[in-house]
């Protein structure tokens, strides 16, 4: 796990659990991995543009619809490749982005289709591990963000 991640989690007062698992290469082979609905993971997607970063928290299984982003934001955002969106993720592996951007001072946008869920499980910051923690305990990880419909399912 990250240190900013556990960080976060520890000063948030956010109980969680960590589950091992192989190593994966995307959010679909983490869910395998680790017996898990992919509908129950929050992935990090990574747009920009000139004004800087954006992270849109969708399911696992869902892809982002960017002109719904951008007509939230009233932008031109674009993909992030992952090796480019890294520099805010230094402690992380490539590709292996917390869905937690407040913990990276990066501008985070929620998708609400992840509001219900009892469990949420999360990229710990590396391709061995997601972090479990109450859908309650999510949504104060990241209180503050804006919410809305970012996505469709795959």
């Amino acid at each position: 796990m990250s240190k900013t991640v556990s960080t976060y989690l520890t000063e948030r007062n956010v109980g969680w659990e960590t589950l091992k698992h192989s190593e994966t290469g995307s959010s679909e082979e983490s869910a395998r991995a680790a017996k898990i609905d992919q509908g129950h993971i929050a992935k990090a997607v990574m747009l920009q543009d000139g004004v800087g970063p954006v992270m849109v928290v969708i399911p696992g299984d869902s892809w982002v619809r960017l002109a719904a982003v951008n007509r939230e934001l009233n932008r031109q955002l674009t993909l992030t490749a992952e090796q480019d969106s890294m520099c805010f993720f230094p402690d992380c592996k490539t590709g292996a982005i917390p869905p937690i951007g407040p913990a990276y001072d990066v501008e985070t946008l929620l998708d609400e289709s992840l509001l219900s869920l009892a469990y949420v499980y999360f990229e710990a910051g590396d391709h061995r591990s997601l972090v479990k923690v109450s859908g309650q305990d999510f949504l104060e990880l990241l209180s503050g963000v804006r919410h809305g419909h970012f996505c469709d399912a795959q």
